[in-house]
C-alpha cells in the first residue's frame, strides 16, 4: 500500500511497474493446513430368523468416526498486508458414533417389506434416530410397484462451522445512503466478509417416494418414479437483502459496518458487511423421474442400445418463495445415449440437456432478490454431444478414443446475479468447457 501511496506501483491490469519496485513488495509465504480422520466400523449381513415360510435377511453395522481440520495461514495474511488476495482460516473437530438396522421382510410371494432405521450421536449436535419404511409389489413379471417414505439428518460440516473469515464482493445500490444524503446511488461492489457459523443446527428431512416399473419384454423397459424431499433447518449462506435492511440503515451497527460519515450526513460510507451460514426455515422440493430402455439386435451387425433419463422439477421452494423455472432453477432436465456393440467395440453417444429459466434473480441490484414480482430476460437451454469408442485389444488391454462438447457449444449468455457469473454464464447449471478430444488406455492384471 507504502508504494501504491507513493505512486511507484500501478494495480490494476494492463500496466508496466518497475521490477525494482516488485521486488520490494514481494515476500514469502507459509501456510499450515491439516486434516485428521480416524474411522472404525463393524457390520453384519445375512438370515435374521424366518418368518412363516420365508426367511427374513438383516444388515446390521455400528461406526466410530474422529475429525479435525485447522488451517492457518501465515502472518503476513492475517495482519492484512498481503494485496490482491486472501488465505481463510480454519479450525473445528468433532466425534460420532453411529448404529443401523435393516430387514428385509417376504409379507407374500410377490409383496417385500423393508424397515431401517440409523441412530446418531455426535459430540456437537446430541443425537438423531431416523427411520425408513419401503414396500415393492410385484402383481406380475412385467409390473413392479414400489413406495418409500424415509426420515434423515445431516450435520453441518467442519467447513460451515468452522470456516475462518474471507472477503468477497457484492454489487448493489446502498439505497439508504442515497435516500439519506443523495450519494453512492449507483450500483457498486461493497465487500462482503463471510465466515462460519459454529451455532448451526444439523438439518432434518423427510422424503417420500411412489413408482412403478413395466418392463414387458426382456428388450424394453420403462419406469416413472414421484418423489418428494422436505428440509428442515436447511444451512444455506444468509441472503444479502435481509441483512441489508435489517442493519445497514444504522450507523452503528456491528453487522453492515460504516466509516463516520462526513459533515452533517447521517451515514457513512460502507465499510464491510458480516455474513455466515444459517439455518433456513424450510425446503421442499418434488418431482418426476422417467426413464426408459430399449435394447434392439442387429445380428451379425451388433447390438444396439437406447436410453432416455429424464428429470421434470415441479417444485423448488425455500423460505417461502418459489424458485422453480428461476435463476438457477431449470424445470427439465435429461440425458439420452445410445450404444452399439460389436465383438469386442463400443460406441456409445450422450445428449444431455439443460432446461431454460429465467434470468437476473435481483433485478435492479439493490441487494434484495425480486425474481418472484419481476420477469426478466428467459436462459436459453444447452443442449451438449458427446462421443466415445472403446476396443479391447486384448482381453487386459482397453483404448479409448472420445470427443466431449462434439458441436463446441458455448454456454447460454446469462446476467446473473452480478456474483457467481460475471463471465456470462451460470457456473453452477452450465457446462463452459468447449469441444476437446482425449484418449486413454487402460490395463487390468
Amino acid at each position: 500500500q507504502q508504494e501504491i501511496n507513493a505512486g511507484n506501483y500501478n494495480p490494476f491490469g494492463g500496466t508496466y511497474n518497475d521490477p525494482a519496485v516488485i521486488d520490494r513488495i514481494t515476500t514469502s509465504l507459509t501456510r499450515r493446513g491439516e486434516s485428521h480422520m480416524t474411522s472404525f466400523d463393524a457390520n453384519i449381513t445375512g438370515e435374521a430368523f424366518t418368518f412363516g415360510d420365508d426367511v427374513v435377511m438383516m444388515a446390521a453395522g455400528i461406526e466410530y468416526r474422529e475429525e479435525d481440520v485447522s488451517d492457518i495461514p501465515d502472518d503476513q495474511f492475517q495482519r492484512g498486508l498481503i494485496f490482491g488476495t486472501e488465505s481463510v482460516s480454519a479450525a473445528a473437530e468433532r466425534d460420532q458414533y453411529a448404529a443401523y438396522v435393516e430387514f428385509s421382510i417376504p409379507l407374500a410371494d410377490n409383496l417385500e417389506l423393508q424397515l431401517a432405521g440409523r441412530h446418531d450421536d455426535y459430540s456437537d449436535f446430541g443425537t438423531t434416530t431416523n427411520p425408513k419404511v419401503a414396500l415393492r409389489w410385484a402383481p406380475t413379471d412385467e409390473i413392479t410397484v414400489r413406495g418409500s417414505w424415509a426420515q434423515g439428518f445431516r450435520a453441518p460440516s467442519l467447513a460451515q462451522i468452522g470456516l475462518g473469515p474471507s472477503e468477497k464482493s457484492q454489487f448493489f445500490v446502498d439505497n439508504y445512503r442515497c435516500e439519506a444524503t443523495g450519494l453512492d446511488c449507483n450500483a457498486l461492489d461493497y465487500n462482503i466478509q463471510f465466515a462460519g457459523n459454529p451455532d448451526l443446527q444439523p438439518e432434518e428431512s423427510e422424503s417420500w417416494n411412489v413408482g412403478f416399473i413395466w418392463a414387458p419384454t426382456a428388450e424394453f423397459g420403462l419406469s416413472v418414479d414421484v418423489w418428494s424431499i422436505t428440509q428442515d433447518n436447511k444451512i444455506d449462506e444468509q441472503e444479502f437483502g435481509p441483512i441489508y435492511d435489517a442493519e445497514c440503515n444504522d450507523q452503528n451497527s456491528t453487522v453492515c459496518v460504516r466509516l463516520p460519515p462526513s459533515g452533517s450526513d447521517s451515514l457513512g460510507v460502507i465499510q464491510k458487511i458480516y455474513s455466515t451460514f444459517e439455518n433456513v426455515s424450510s425446503q421442499e422440493v418434488s418431482g418426476i423421474d422417467f426413464s426408459v430402455n430399449y435394447n434392439h439386435s442387429l445380428d451379425d451387425l451388433g447390438l444396439l442400445k437406447f436410453n432416455l433419463e429424464w428429470a421434470y422439477q415441479d417444485k423448488f421452494e425455500k423460505n417461502g418463495r418459489d424458485y422453480t423455472g428461476e435463476y438457477g432453477y431449470p424445470e427439465h432436465r435429461w440425458i439420452f445415449s445410445t450404444n452399439w456393440e460389436l465383438g469386442e467395440l463400443n460406441t456409445n453417444m450422450n445428449i444431455s440437456y439443460v432446461g431454460e429459466f429465467e434470468d437476473t434473480p435481483d433485478i435492479d441490484f439493490d441487494g434484495n432478490l425480486d425474481f418472484d414480482t419481476e420477469t426478466s430476460r428467459m436462459v436459453d437451454s444447452q443442449v451438449l454431444v458427446d462421443l466415445q469408442t472403446a476396443y479391447h485389444i486384448t482381453e487386459s488391454t482397453r483404448l479409448s478414443l472420445g470427443v466431449n462438447n462434439l458441436f463446441d457449444e458455448k454456454p447460454p449468455f446469462v446476467i446473473g446475479d452480478g456474483d457467481s457469473d460475471l463471465y456470462g454464464y451460470a457456473s453452477a447449471v452450465h457446462n463452459p468447457r468447449g469441444r476437446y478430444f482425449y484418449t486413454k488406455v487402460s490395463f487390468s492384471f
